[in-house]
This record gives structure tokens, sequence and C-alpha cells, in this order.
């Protein structure tokens, strides 16, 4: 299904739509710090320059943009170790539905209260 989807899309340009399997967020930033801690300890990293942009070159896929909203069906309200990094400044939306049972309607309704947000950015 995962092969299917991705054939769909291949040609979209106007959105991602990123699905994990099999992926966990706290790894992700452990494996990130550890593989700079080598590079750090071997000086091919300089303490000094490492910062966010530096940091997230580490990740399981770093040129994954940050996410401007997740989704979370089931009606489960929590990260569930999803994304950490990436939804840092996400718009949270939360719904009802299962995902098997997920169609264009839910989609477009997440999308629709997506767009009534103010994005700050994590500013006041």
């Amino acid at each position: 299904e995962l092969r299917a989807a991705d054939e769909l899309t291949k040609n979209n340009s106007v959105l991602t739509l990123t699905m994990c399997v099999n992926y966990g967020g706290r790894a992700d930033l452990a494996d990130a710090a550890k593989a700079l801690a080598v590079d750090v300890a071997a000086g091919r990293v300089r303490p000094d320059k490492v910062d966010e942009k530096v940091f997230a070159r580490y990740l399981y896929v770093p040129e994954l943009a940050d996410a401007d909203l997740v989704w979370r069906t089931s009606g489960e309200q929590r990260l569930s170790n999803f994304m950490l990094w990436q939804a840092a400044y996400s718009e949270l939306v939360f719904t009802d539905v299962l995902w098997p049972d997920v169609d264009r309607r839910h989609l477009w309704a997440a999308i629709e209260q997506y767009a009534r947000r103010d994005r700050r950015w994590g500013s006041a």
C-alpha cells in the first residue's frame, strides 16, 4: 500500500505527506546526538559551531522539512513519539476518525482547521 501511495503521488509538488513506519522520534534524536558526538570527538565538527541547523543534519531524514500540520487520528491527543524535532512548531489537529477510515473529507476538514490557525512559530 505504501508503494502504491508513493506511485500515485510521485508527481505531487503541492504538499508532502509523511508516513513513518517503524520510526521513533526519541531514537531519531538520540542517534543524531550520538553521531554528532562522534564527529565532534573526531574533530570533524567544532562544538562551538553546533546549532539547530547542524544538529538537524544528523537526523534520519535531514532533508525532511518541518511539519506545518501534524494530524493525529483515532482520538488520541498526543504525538506518540512522532517526528519530535520536525513537529516543534507544527499546528496539531486531533480527530476521532481511525486511520483506516480516513477519506478526503476527513483530510479536508483537518486542513480547514489548520487554515483557521494563526501561525506564530513559537512566539507568544
